[in-house]
Formats: C-alpha cells, sequence, structure tokens
C-alpha cells in the first residue's frame, strides 16, 4: 500500500471524524422522533441537507469558475487586437550621440497594482534615480550594465568595455524642473566578500568596493538634441480586464521628428489574482507583445538598451 507520511494519516483521521459526525446525525435524526413516519422525515431531512450544503457550494464555485473564464477569453480576444499594433520600429539610426534628454521621469509605482503609472514600461525598468542612471552606466565585455557594488574579485565582469551617454537632462512631470544628471563613483571601505556575495576569501585585507550613483544638479542647458519619452496607452476598461499598453519613442527635439518607437502591450490571465503573494503586472510579462524576454531573460532595462540601438553612444 502506497504510503504519503504523516499528511495521510491526518487526511485518514478526519475523513474518520467526518463519518462519524454523519452517523451521528443521522442516529439522532432517526431516535429524537416518536412516530416511524417522523424518523423517516427527519432522517430525509438531515440527507438532503448534507446533499444540499455541499451542492450550493459546488454549484457557487462553478459559477465563479465560469464568470472567470468568459472575462478571461474577452480580456484575450482585446489583448490579442492590441497586439497588433504592437512591436518596436526604428525609423532612423543616429551616430555618436553623447547626451540625450528624458522628458518623463519613472516615478515609484507604489504598491496598489492598479496605481501603478504605465505597468508595461514600469515592470521593465528601474524606477525613480535608478531610472536615469540606467542610461549612463557603462557595459563590460558581456554587454551587461555594471550596477550595484563592483572591485574585489570580481575579474572581467568589472572591466568596462564600452561607456554611457556622458550626461542627460531629465524633465520632472511634476514641476517641469530640469535636473542634469552625471555619472558619479562611490566607494565603500570592502570586504572579504566577493561583491557578488561568494565565499569570504582567506585573506584578511578588506577589498574596496566601488558603485555607480547619478551626480544631479539643475541643468545649465541647452537641452540635449535627442530625447526619449514614455506614455501609458491603458484605458481604464483595459486596466479592468489587467491589461496594460505603453509607448516608448525616441525623438529628434530639434526637428519633433520620431526616430523610433517602440508599442507594447501585455496581459495578467490571473485577472489581478494576489493570492500567494502573487504581484499581477510583474506575472502579466508572461504574455506581452513584443516578447518580454530575450532568449529565457526577463529585460529590466529596456528603455536603456531600445534607445541605445537608436541613438549610438559616442566612444570617449
Amino acid at each position: 500500500m502506497l504510503e504519503l507520511g504523516p499528511g495521510a494519516d491526518i487526511l485518514r483521521g478526519i475523513g474518520i471524524l467526518m463519518w462519524m459526525f454523519i452517523i451521528g446525525i443521522l442516529v439522532g435524526a432517526w431516535a429524537l422522533p416518536n412516530t416511524r413516519p417522523g424518523k423517516y422525515l427527519a432522517v430525509a431531512t438531515v440527507l438532503g441537507l448534507l446533499i444540499a450544503f455541499p451542492g450550493r457550494w459546488a454549484w457557487e464555485r462553478q459559477k465563479r469558475s465560469d464568470h472567470y473564464h468568459a472575462r478571461l477569453q474577452q480580456a484575450r480576444a482585446h489583448f490579442q487586437e492590441r497586439c497588433k499594433n504592437a512591436g518596436e520600429k526604428i525609423y532612423r539610426t543616429v551616430e555618436d550621440v553623447e547626451a540625450i534628454a528624458i522628458l518623463r521621469k519613472r516615478r515609484h509605482g507604489g504598491t496598489l497594482p492598479q496605481i501603478v503609472e504605465d505597468p508595461f514600461g514600469a515592470v521593465g525598468n528601474p524606477w525613480e534615480s535608478d531610472y536615469p542612471l540606467s542610461f549612463l552606466l557603462p557595459r563590460n565585455k558581456e554587454g551587461q550594465l555594471l550596477g550595484g557594488w563592483m572591485g574585489g574579485y570580481g575579474g572581467e565582469r568589472h572591466v568596462w568595455n564600452q561607456p554611457g551617454y556622458a550626461y542627460l537632462d531629465l524633465r520632472d512631470q511634476d514641476d517641469d524642473s530640469i535636473t542634469r544628471h552625471t555619472l558619479a563613483i562611490q566607494i565603500s571601505p570592502g570586504d572579504t566578500t566577493d561583491s557578488a556575495g561568494a565565499q569570504p576569501q582567506p585573506d584578511p585585507v578588506r577589498t574596496p568596493l566601488y558603485r555607480f550613483v547619478v551626480n544631479k544638479f539643475p541643468s545649465p542647458g541647452p537641452l540635449p538634441r535627442y530625447g526619449v519619452i514614455f506614455e501609458d496607452l491603458t484605458t481604464p476598461e483595459e486596466r479592468a480586464q489587467w491589461i496594460a499598453g505603453s509607448a516608448f519613442r525616441v525623438l529628434d527635439l530639434q526637428t519633433n521628428e520620431i526616430l523610433a518607437e517602440r508599442i507594447g502591450y501585455f496581459m495578467d490571465e490571473g485577472m489581478g489574482s494576489t493570492g500567494g503573494s502573487r504581484t499581477p503586472w510583474e506575472q502579466a510579462k508572461q504574455w506581452s507583445c513584443p516578447k518580454y524576454t530575450i532568449d529565457i531573460t526577463y529585460r529590466y532595462f529596456w528603455d536603456r538598451d531600445f534607445t541605445e540601438q537608436v541613438l549610438k553612444i559616442k566612444n570617449r
């Protein structure tokens, strides 16, 4: 006989108690009435209730399931229609670009998913000061952005190979102020562990670590010629269906020309469920157009990666 461990014993115990409870109720229903018709009526009533309550529960559950699947099919059809216009389009590229303007900052989305601004773009990019930082960071030989603490025993993965943009101007949509951002280096005293979190090294000498941060100050002007901006395309009806859309555009601010644009949509097939600490918009990356993955890796600096395909960074 197949044994499933202590969990199986607990389930068997619960089953035995349930049967004892049902038998006890039936015995009581038969014993209490004084007449035989009364006994039959009491037992029939108990049996009817025992059948009705599970039946009602199953009916309600099926009703909820049918409602969910009807909403899901409707949302899928709407999502597939939106995907017809989704994708990345590059109309013109520019060489040797030194600086850019970001015309809208990405703010922290908070913990309530339905108030997040531009959900599609938000989950594929950093927020707040990390957003402009992502455009300034250099890359290593593998093309990875050099973020986080580095140094120590990091080896070649911490060696610069390609620069980021030299500086950028960020426009704050809340007060229309423009702040210039440049790259700065923050140094820590270091530690005896690898910056990637490996096992402690036997050498007790503390190795200095460093990371890139932003240095920001009021922009002296002028605004760089080329800029980027994002726009939330989601309607209230689409939010209710857990569909979100976004436009990200690369612009020539001198000629008002759109150099490139990315139109993207995704939907949460869980329809906003937060069970099991689920985060709906993060889960929605599984159902997106264009795809949120490169091979099997999710995009986390999508705006920087797309911008760099259009505005080629000047080597320096």
